[in-house]
């Protein structure tokens, strides 16, 4: 692992591991809209510290890793918030349809379908509320204004419920293994943040914290590269139990945070079994899916979608290293139409005008789809350039790669 701040030993077994790590993440990468990139990194979870500055025992970065890695929560229940702000422009509407095309959603789908329900995470501000009985048991519910989605795995049987539109989306947890579970918690994001670290990473102690009552000690993730949109990373960890408590991730350029995430109200008791019993209501309409992670309770293609989604992703590389590696792939198509490519040029044509930057470079031309967080470059023969960097170290990336 790479060197931290409080910590003189180099491991570089763990160092390739993680490097292998963040090249495995690249494979989510959907060579879509940034939009679709966007929901993607940024995963689902919740926000919100209180005040206060614990005495705990001095502890160095380094334990604080290993703390989190031994961390072996079984049981847990709370509210937590998520709080995220991708910076990306009114869309009018649109941002459901793109964001459900991008995570496997279509039209005519269940409304229960977590695929698509979940999605609405990518913005905003929202209340869940979580309960966890070891692997075999969760349960996460979205609290809206006069509605109420809620996500059950129990035992084989994996359910969503909106209440809203009296949906029931079922699918069974028989394909264990088939697809990795999307991050859902901010330990899952943290776990996520800890494989980027390398040799350009800066990892530090920053004090300690109060989260939801609970005295925590502050774990500061920095790159030490220029080029990245990542600003810093901050997680609470329980003192006690190792468990992150919350996640917050700053952009490099100031500002609110682009995902604030963390418990206001955790218990570690053991929730009551009743609470992840499910049936049907009455008249409801029931969607069977084609199958479901065992570990987290989210769909997974049809048989044989690895295969074809691997071949897809066989010409995607990944330029750099570090918080600035920049994933390349080609899409075989021909770049993104402008205005004057769409015979609606108010429409869509312009709204993709108005939405990307025009850029020029020794790799030609293309347009550059831009977030507080995430950047992609989708030149006009096809190429896709997408990495938590800024617009120039994308340009200097495609550059260097051609």
């Amino acid at each position: 692992m790479a060197p931290y701040a409080s910590d003189d030993s180099t491991h570089a077994g763990e160092a390739d591991d993680l490097r292998v790590g963040r090249r495995r993440a690249v494979r989510y990468i959907v060579p879509v809209t940034v939009v679709g990139v966007a929901a993607a990194t940024i995963g689902l979870v919740p926000a919100l510290a209180d005040s206060g500055d614990p005495d705990l025992p001095k502890i160095t970065a380094q334990q604080l890793i290993e703390k989190i890695a031994a961390s072996d929560v079984q049981q847990l229940s709370g509210t937590v918030k998520i709080t995220t702000d991708l910076g990306l422009p009114d869309l009018g509407g649109l941002e459901s349809g793109l964001l459900s095309g991008a995570t496997g959603g279509d039209d005519g789908g269940s409304s229960a379908d977590p695929s698509t329900k979940l999605t609405e995470l990518a913005s905003g501000t929202h209340t869940l509320r979580v309960a966890a009985d070891g692997p075999d048991r969760q349960k996460l519910s979205l609290l809206e204004s006069a509605a109420e989605y809620s996500l059950i795995h129990n035992g084989k049987d994996v359910w969503g419920y909106d209440s809203a539109s009296n949906e029931v989306y079922h699918s069974t947890a028989q394909r264990k293994g088939a697809a990795e579970p999307v991050p859902a918690t901010p330990k899952d994001l943290t776990d996520e943040a800890l494989k980027a670290v390398d040799d350009t990473t800066s990892v530090t102690v920053d004090g300690t914290v109060q989260v939801a009552g609970r005295d925590a000690y502050k774990l500061l993730v920095e790159p030490k590269q220029s080029g990245s949109t990542v600003g810093a990373i901050s997680v609470a960890v329980d003192a006690r139990t190792g468990l992150p408590l919350k996640f917050t991730l700053t952009p490099a350029s100031g500002g609110a945070a682009v995902v604030d995430a963390g418990f206001t109200q955790v218990s570690f008791a053991r929730p009551s079994a009743a609470t992840f019993d499910f049936t049907p209501p009455k008249g409801a309409k029931v969607t069977e899916g084609d199958g479901a992670d065992a570990a987290g309770g989210v769909p997974v293609p049809p048989k044989g979608a690895e295969e074809g989604f691997a071949k897809d992703l066989a010409g995607l590389d990944v330029l750099g290293e570090g918080w600035t590696s920049v994933a390349t792939f080609d899409t075989g198509g021909e770049g993104v139409p402008s205005a004057g490519d769409l015979p609606d040029a108010g429409g869509l044509g312009g709204f993709l005008d108005s939405f990307g930057d025009k850029v020029d470079g020794k790799f030609g031309s293309g347009t550059v789809f831009s977030t507080r967080l995430v950047n992609a470059l989708v030149t006009d023969d096809g190429k896709l350039y997408v990495g938590a960097v800024t617009k120039d170290a994308l340009v200097k990336a495609a550059n260097a790669g051609e």
